[in-house]
Formats: C-alpha cells, sequence, structure tokens
C-alpha cells in the first residue's frame, strides 16, 4: 500500500499514540519516582534491644544485612518499660511532622517467625503507631486487619511505605506494586522503625532481615 505525502502526520500520530499506550501498558512507575533520596548511614540506626543482653546477641550487620532475632520470653528494652521484647532500628535524626516521607528496604523473613511486627511509622494520636506491619504464619498483614502479601517466608522482598501527613494517608507496595491504601493515626511526630517487635500469638523466635534501606521525602 502506498501513503501519500498528506498521509505522513496522521500516520507519525497514530504511531505516537500507539507507543504511548505501550508505556501505559508495560511500563510501571516506581514508588520512588518524584521523591528526594534523604541521606542516612548507620549513624543514623538506634537500635533497640532486650535491657539485659549485648546488642550483639540480638542484631548482626554483615555484608549490608541487618539481622535481628529475639525470644518471646527476652527482656524489653528497657527496665522501666512493660512492652514486648524486641529487636529493632529506630531510625534517627529524620523524623517528621508534615510533609510526604517514604521508607524503602528489602526484607526476609525465615520459616517460623510469627506473631511479630517487622515494620513501623511510629507516632499516632491516641495509638502509638500510625502504621504497622505483622507477620503472621507467613502471611504480612497491615495490623490484622487486613493481608498484603501471602507466602513471604525464605524469600527476600522490597517495601515501599509512603507517608503523606497532611492527607492523612499511607501507601503500601510490595515489589514496586500497591497493595494498601490506609488512613492515617493522627499524631504530629513520626519516624520509622524496623525488625522484630513481639506482637500476640507469638513463635518462641522471631527473625527478621533487612537490607538497602533509603528514605526519601517530597
Amino acid at each position: 500500500m502506498v501513503y501519500s505525502s498528506s498521509h505522513l502526520p496522521l500516520l507519525l500520530f497514530t504511531l505516537f499514540q500507539l507507543i504511548v499506550i505501550q508505556n501505559h501498558l508495560f511500563c510501571k512507575a516506581d514508588p520512588t519516582d518524584g521523591f528526594t533520596p534523604i541521606s542516612i548511614s548507620q549513624s543514623n540506626f538506634e537500635i533497640q534491644k532486650p535491657y539485659d543482653v549485648p546488642v550483639n546477641q540480638r542484631y548482626s550487620f554483615i555484608d549490608g544485612v541487618h539481622k535481628f532475632w529475639v525470644y518471646k520470653t527476652d527482656k524489653p528494652h528497657t527496665t522501666s518499660s512493660q512492652t514486648k521484647p524486641r529487636s529493632e532500628i529506630r531510625i534517627t535524626g529524620n523524623d517528621y511532622s508534615s510533609g510526604v516521607r517514604q521508607f524503602e528496604g528489602y526484607f526476609y523473613v525465615p520459616s517460623g517467625s510469627s506473631g511479630v511486627s517487622i515494620m513501623q511509622v511510629f507516632g499516632a494520636s491516641p495509638s502509638s503507631t500510625t502504621l504497622m506491619l505483622r507477620v503472621y504464619d507467613g502471611t504480612l498483614y497491615y495490623y490484622r486487619e487486613k493481608v498484603i502479601e501471602s507466602n513471604i517466608y525464605n524469600r527476600w522482598i522490597r517495601l515501599n511505605v509512603i507517608h503523606d501527613v497532611g492527607a492523612s494517608k499511607l501507601k503500601v507496595y510490595i515489589n514496586g506494586i500497591l497493595k494498601h491504601e490506609p488512613s492515617g493515626r493522627g499524631g504530629d511526630h513520626h519516624y520509622f522503625k524496623f525488625g522484630v517487635y513481639t506482637q500476640d500469638n507469638e513463635s518462641n523466635r522471631m527473625e527478621s532481615r533487612w537490607r538497602g534501606i533509603k528514605l526519601f521525602k517530597k
């Protein structure tokens, strides 16, 4: 078939539309698009662990991997605390009360770890947390209200959590796919935590591993 020069603009426009449609169908936006990285280092990682044991008995950092483990019979992180056992990192130097912040990390939970929170957005009113991601029997939950991802044991998973304080909204992404958009829970002072923090129906030993921790802002 032969096209005249008068058809050329229409053909080019049609080709452009096809390219746009193809990009829309096959190129997914990344959760970090439009965000600015925040510089963090090991100095921003405050480790919280049972008060009566050394750090190296509940936490290690080897080859870029943070490993946390705790036992349900462990002590809390301070002598005055009434909370359950934990081995967590509280990210310091980046607390926020407004704007949009994002946490990114890759996590790994070995078989058997259950009844444990592995990531938190701390700060809420009247409760303590705006978001908590818990593991029960190999499934990742938003608190105990919604399944975020099934069959998480023994594999590395990318997690992105976006917190828009002004809009009182959060977004939870697993491997770049939006899984949940819960509402905020109030509060005017927030920060991120990751590791293991004992919840209900806990296993005897709880563990999570993390790498590639990043923070972003808008």
